[in-house]
């Protein structure tokens, strides 16, 4: 008999869990970045162990609702938990349990679904700082276990994966075997454009950047073809994205190209253009548009 089931990664902005799923399934999945809200969309991850399968949903980071885009990744953020079969809370380890834990602690408590807790980063940990959060992450009015990890490293991931897989029902394998997720390419390949965009900007220019896929073909084996617009909010930003001479948006597209290919296994043609589109994270019809619900 096999079983599956959907797991919930909850947690506040920047605690590691869109490295703890990349680190399970094995592959790139989800971007990452040590800028919180990086995560826009509920990104799914499928881990296949023996005949369990565990389907990891990496929430967006719990936040207070801002405006249009973050009122959505909110309500996301709920709408997965209630279709979960179980959810793990996930703890920054460096920074210890805040308030921001327990109200997500609390939120737990009120699904009817088992909740495991990891502390994440316990590699940058002291042992008496490790064992101080583990104790203060025991008292959290959920969940039975806590498990100490690093996604970074792997270190306690494989005994939190094998934990999960007990939380999971029987029932027929949601996705084929070799699935990894459930992103189309399109998606994947504008997540790596923004990644390349997140690590080289500051202040609120990653916050104000959006990624589509305009065109994407493989006119040979071995060769694919993108072409990508990157959306923000001011001329300003546009400005600093395209950088003196053009060397910034040159920069972001050399590493953007590189990470592509990695995951493609192929040659990529990246063209790459800036657009201006004031408060598109206010606009409702362009959210719709990008897919964020």
């Amino acid at each position: 008999m096999t079983h599956s089931g959907f797991v919930a990664l909850a947690g506040r902005p920047n605690v590691g869990k869109s490295t703890f799923v990349n680190a399970v399934v094995g592959q790139k999945v989800a971007i990452v970045s040590d800028r919180p809200q990086t995560t826009r969309r509920a990104i799914r991850g499928v881990h296949q162990s023996g005949s369990c399968q565990l389907v990891l949903v990496d929430l967006p980071g719990v936040q207070r609702p801002r405006d249009a885009l973050t009122s959505r990744m909110a309500r996301r953020v709920q709408q997965e938990l209630e279709d979960s079969d179980a959810a793990l809370l996930m703890l920054n380890g460096e920074q210890g349990v805040g308030p921001g834990d327990r109200f997500i602690a609390k939120a737990l408590a009120g699904v009817d679904i088992p909740v495991a807790i990891a502390v994440n980063k316990v590699d940058r940990l002291a042992r008496a700082q490790l064992m101080a959060t583990l104790q203060s992450a025991a008292e959290l009015e959920v969940g039975d276990d806590v498990f100490p990890i690093s996604a970074r490293t792997g270190s306690g991931v494989p005994a939190l994966v094998e934990h999960l897989a007990t939380l999971m029902p029987e029932g027929p394998l949601l996705y084929a075997p070799e699935a990894r997720s459930d992103q189309p390419q399109e998606l994947l390949i504008a997540e790596l454009v923004r990644e390349a965009v997140i690590r080289r900007t500051f202040q609120e220019v990653p916050h104000s950047v959006e990624v589509v896929v305009e065109e994407l073909e493989s006119p040979r084996d071995g060769l694919t073809r993108v072409r990508a617009l990157i959306w923000v909010e001011s001329d300003s930003q546009k400005g600093i994205l395209i950088g003196a001479h053009g060397r910034m948006i040159k920069a972001i597209g050399t590493a953007a190209r590189r990470e592509i290919e990695r995951e493609l296994g192929g040659q990529v043609h990246l063209d790459l253009s800036v657009r201006v589109r004031r408060d598109w994270r206010g606009d409702e019809g362009l959210l719709d548009r990008l897919g964020i619900t």
